[in-house]
């Protein structure tokens, strides 16, 4: 194949080398299938809500734990800020299963399904994140824009979503799914996570408008801990259909200081499946 030829890639065949390449650090299908049946044994009859993450595109769900949907997220404050390296939903641009991963959420979820250029996935020469998963220019990762009725002010882990005031506030996600590329010109991970307050409210000034309708549902919180457990935490979610690019050197630097401390990329959960575990999108 000559360079004339790669100068458009196919992120689904990226995703397919790097898989490829971490062959010895994915599990079988079968340890996917034992996650899945221990979530749905220890949630069984428990009266556990609905779950997170889901693919946005398939309405269809059966719990029948009914919760108040939160308000607009711009009615409440920004409580975290942090992202997970493989979108954890599943639909829209991002349809690329990464393949099944560690076990532990890293090397699975979703990826951008579009295409990149030769340039946008020009290696880089520094280590991103953590060096165990180490981001790189082609990775897909989703941030989560965490928000709360709780009076507080951003900061670490979601902890910072709850207050000793109120210990049940409710809780709402805006998602938004980014495809890091080596490109200057992209986006600017610093720009697109600043905050201020805005009416009285911690606000995420600059989530994107222009990625598509968000799909809106009612779940829970996410991340790989529950692969095999129920979340108990109640969390309406709004999730952009649309990717963006995002300049890959100015996660880095969000890294380098944030108030969330947030210096890595999270683990990723399986997505949920289990009718009995979603609720109906309307």
């Amino acid at each position: 194949m000559t360079l004339r030829s790669m100068r458009l890639l196919s992120t689904t065949a990226i995703f397919a080398m790097a898989s490829a390449a971490l062959a010895q650090e994915t599990v079988s299908d079968s340890v996917i299938a034992e996650q899945r049946a221990a979530l749905a044994a220890n949630t069984d009859g428990k009266g556990f809500g609905p779950q997170a993450p889901r693919n946005i595109d398939a309405p269809m769900g059966e719990n029948d734990r009914v919760f108040a949907d939160a308000p607009p997220f711009t009615e409440m404050n920004l409580c975290n800020i942090h992202f997970h390296a493989g979108a954890e939903h599943q639909g829209g641009e991002f349809t690329t299963y990464l393949g099944n991963g560690d076990g532990k959420g890293y090397g699975t979820g979703f990826g951008y399904s579009g295409t990149l250029t030769e340039a946008e996935l020009a290696p880089i020469d520094q280590v991103i994140g953590d060096a165990d998963h180490p981001l790189v220019p082609g990775d897909t990762i989703e941030v989560h824009y965490v928000h709360t009725t709780a009076q507080v002010s951003p900061g670490p882990t979601l902890g910072a979503c709850l207050s000793e005031a109120i210990m049940n506030p409710q809780l709402r996600v805006e998602t938004q799914v980014y495809v890091l590329v080596n490109d200057e010109s992209a986006l600017d991970f610093v720009t697109l996570t600043a905050h201020d307050v805005v009416n009285g409210l911690h606000q995420a000034i600059n989530i994107p408008t222009d990625t598509g309708t968000p799909v809106q549902y009612e779940g829970s919180t996410t991340g790989p801990s529950y692969n095999e457990a129920g979340s108990p935490l109640q969390v309406s979610w709004s999730v952009r259909p649309e990717v963006a690019k995002v300049n890959i050197a100015t996660v880095a630097t969000w890294f380098e200081n944030n108030v969330f401390d947030e210096d890595k990329a999270h683990g990723v959960r399986n997505l949920v499946i289990n009718p009995e575990l979603l609720s109906p999108i309307e």
